[in-house]
């Protein structure tokens, strides 16, 4: 579940310390000392001024729904061609959501549209299968037009011009770099959908999977054809990610190419033994089979689906299923270690090494497959107490080392932060990559040739993320070396590296730098040149006159360092403080609310409110992303308690430093933030007079297994802390305003939520109102659905803060 997106001196206008005991007058005297200071380095942007400028008034709600984002028209799904002679990227040039592929020519220095979708494809999602909503709704994806493309390697004839291919909802095209027009090779319809192709390693082929089935295409002439069989008779789906892996374990996947090309590992999801959840759709005009959805979804404390893993050969020859089953039981123990499965790689020697993890998420183990028998062996095992969080930190050594052939990198949390490890074949630690109070996000890149690792991390604090390198093959002194930063300029850097490990593409941003995209060199982090750059100063910030919020450090009971988000209201037009003030609240596991990054600037809603002389706020509670596991631990068992009492916490600093007016200060949140938003109404209504609750999960027994049982465990094993986590379990204590907001074909956090909270207000004797939207499901997608909800949220606020 998640809410649904040069180094520099902190923000000029910090005025306040974030743990100072000192009156706010006072606190003004030392602003110096007060400052959360951030690494020096690059030249500062110049935000606009706040100001009584005229056009401020014309900020609307209709601004807040606006896409994409002010700053936010950048190349995105950014690639190296084959040869590293283009880079290719999807970008809506007209400041709409609708994307087309360009492509930079390194040699001539020149950008230019490479793919454009036949007769305006992919414009609208009203010609989507149902499949295909879902996946968007679970991949959070709003971008129309080209959503997905891939290059398509030569490597199986020299004399192939580079290509690549693009699915759309008619069909998946092929274009040719030269110029030609597309090729429709294979056609999709909402009824008979085209789902997740991906194109063979050496080029020659696409599979995809059609009515539950795995196909193949060879892409040299002839027809589709079929690798699997008996899948919906059966109930099952062969080659789909079912939906815990979608929503909850960041594995789209269902299937896997090998390496040679010759062979796919898929999984076969049996669902038949789960129970379906219903869900109507109140708002059409008819009723029927086409107004309903039936959808297999484990409630927590209840039975996965069961989950097998095949290989088969693309000549469809030969089917060998794996020796493992993973969940499907029907009773609900400790003794079954392969509840999920969590991933799949392929190994250079065309074995499989298959992540699969217990249902307390305290044991993961990778087991290596013969796919010609489907034997395993255990390589490795990791188990942690507290809980142990997926990654796709796995690297085979591609190349056979001669030192460690068949070796590979892997990512344990084992000290208390993700850190790279170095492993034989047999599963063998040699030693630690990387150490330190700071974690690995990613590996971007392994050139096994220099032995170097290349990895984005949090070694420069946890509100940025870096490029950095490092050694593969370390002395293993204790500590191991510290890794060399390649990226430059504060905030966040997102970056793709080219196939021959010489150069990478940095997509930067920060607080006070929009996103921008720079070629720059792999061996010492110098810009080649930039790729795509924007003014400083956005024209449609300047216009909103939209001011970068101020970072600040506080306390938490305990004394943990937690970060918080400032939008203060401008004095010269709303007076001095304290202001009304709006706590903008998410709060939940594996997110992190606030950071260094332009996209916490463009918090539209956060902007608008502060237009109307709302001062906003956000902190990261304990419990949050990219802090590691010892601050993440927080929630195991306990969720809504520390995490609420930081939000307290937070609204207490403000209301200390003259910030805030007691007794006006509200909440809002969505999904777990509209959870935590409700519960710290109810549980502090001597703090919080109003919330605004958007799709809250109101009773975690309601929400899926993968995601409920990590935190909270079994409910028959924790009943305590499933009472205390619930929102029905405070309301007798509400006393400020409530505004719930539910989509009603939400297949994430079921609608069942709020109609259950509904029950416990009524019963109590409550007031409440409530904001419904029969066709939209987690989040509102329509326009005119999400300026409704903005206009009513702002009215809600307006008389109740």
């Amino acid at each position: 579940m998640q809410a649904r997106p040069a180094n520099q001196e902190s923000n000029p206008k910090s005025k306040r310390s974030a743990v100072g005991e000192q009156p706010a007058k006072e606190n003004r005297k030392v602003e110096k000392q007060r400052r959360l200071n951030l690494p020096q380095g690059a030249e500062a942007a110049e935000m606009p001024a706040t100001g009584t400028n005229e056009d401020s008034l014309h900020f609307t709600v209709e601004e807040i729904v606006q896409h994409p984002l002010p700053g936010y028209v950048v190349p995105s799904s950014i690639s190296f061609s084959p040869d590293d002679r283009l880079i290719s990227y999807l970008l809506c040039s007209d400041s709409t959501l609708y994307r087309k592929i360009f492509a930079f020519d390194l040699a001539s220095s020149r950008h230019e549209l490479v793919f454009c979708p036949p007769d305006g494809g992919g414009l609208d999602e009203n010609n989507l299968s149902t499949e295909e909503k879902l996946r968007r709704e679970r991949s959070r994806e709003r971008g129309l037009g080209v959503t997905r493309y891939e290059w398509r390697s030569s490597a199986h004839r020299i004399s192939e011009k580079s290509s690549i291919m693009v699915p759309l909802p008619s069909g998946v095209y092929f274009q040719s770099i030269s110029g030609s027009e597309p090729e429709l090779k294979l056609r999709s319809s909402p009824e008979s959908p085209v789902i997740d192709p991906r194109l063979s390693p050496d080029g020659s082929t696409v599979a995809y999977v059609r009515d539950d089935e795995l196909f193949v295409l060879d892409l040299g002439g002839g027809e589709p054809k079929r690798l699997t069989f008996g899948a919906k008779e059966n109930g099952k789906t062969h080659g789909l990610a079912e939906y815990i892996a979608q929503e909850e374990m960041d594995r789209k996947a269902g299937f896997w190419w090998s390496p040679d090309s010759r062979y796919i590992a898929f999984a076969e999801v049996d669902s038949s033994k789960i129970p379906s959840f219903r869900i109507m759709h109140q708002g059409k005009n008819f009723v029927g089979a086409d107004a309903q959805e039936d959808h297999p979804y484990p409630f927590a404390g209840a039975s996965n689906v069961k989950v097998r893993l095949g290989v088969v050969s693309i000549c469809g020859e030969k089917l060998v299923w794996m020796d493992l089953v993973c969940g499907g039981s029907d009773q609900v123990d400790r003794v079954n270690d392969d509840e999920y499965l969590a991933r799949v790689n392929w190994m250079p020697d065309n074995s499989l090494m298959v992540q699969v993890l217990n249902r307390y998420h305290t044991k993961l183990k990778i087991l290596n497959f013969d796919i010609g028998t489907g034997k395993k062996e255990v390589v490795l095992v990791e188990e942690h107490e507290i809980w142990i969080t997926l990654h796709d930190c796995f690297s085979p050594l591609e190349k056979g080392v001669k030192k460690f052939p068949g070796g590979f990198i892997w990512a344990s949390d084992k000290t208390g932060f993700r850190h790279l490890y170095l492993h034989e074949k047999s599963g063998s630690c040699l030693g630690p990559i990387t150490q330190g109070d700071w974690m690995v996000e990613q590996i971007v890149g392994v050139n096994e040739t220099s032995g170097l690792v290349y990895f984005t991390g949090t070694v420069d604090g946890p509100l940025e993320s870096n490029l950095y390198c490092t050694s593969l093959f370390p002395d293993w002194k204790i500590p191991v070396n510290s890794p060399r930063r390649l990226t430059r300029g504060r905030g966040k850097h997102a970056v793709v590296v080219d196939h021959q490990m010489q150069m990478f593409v940095d997509v930067h941003d920060s607080l006070n730098v929009p996103p921008r995209v720079l070629l720059c060199s792999l061996q010492d982090g110098s810009l080649i040149m930039p790729l795509y750059e924007q003014p400083l100063v956005i024209p449609r910030c300047k216009r909103l006159q939209l001011a970068t919020p101020e970072i600040i450090q506080i306390s938490a009971n305990d004394g943990t360092v937690l970060y918080g988000a400032l939008y203060e209201p401008d004095p010269k037009k709303f007076g001095p403080p304290p202001y009304k003030t709006l706590i903008s609240v998410y709060g939940g596991p594996t997110f992190q609310f606030v950071c260094d990054s332009w996209v916490t600037t463009v918090d539209m809603r956060a902007q608008y409110l502060r237009s109307k002389g709302i001062l906003v706020w956000k902190v990261d509670n304990r419990g949050t992303a990219r802090r590691g596991l010892k601050f993440e631990s927080f929630l195991k068992h306990n969720i809504g308690r520390l995490d609420a009492e930081d939000q307290l916490t937070g609204a207490e600093w403000l209301v200390k430093h003259g910030l805030a007016k007691p007794g006006h200060i509200g909440l809002y949140g969505w999904s777990y933030g509209g959870f935590l938003s409700a519960l710290s109404l109810a549980r502090f209504p001597d703090i919080f007079s109003c919330a605004v609750a958007g799709a809250p999960v109101t009773s975690w027994d309601g929400y899926d297994t993968f995601y409920t049982e990590k935190y909270m465990g079994l409910p028959s094993e924790n009943k305590e802390g499933y009472e205390y986590g619930s929102i029905m379990h405070h309301v007798s204590k509400l006393q400020g305003k409530l505004l719930l907001i539910h989509g009603m074909v939400d297949e994430n956090v079921h609608f069942r939520h709020t109609a259950r909270l509904i029950n416990a207000l009524t019963e109590a004797g409550k007031s409440y109102e409530l904001l419904l939207f029969p066709d939209e499901r987690h989040m509102p997608r329509r326009f005119r659905d999400r300026v409704y909800m903005e206009e009513r949220i702002w009215e809600f606020i307006d008389r109740n803060l």
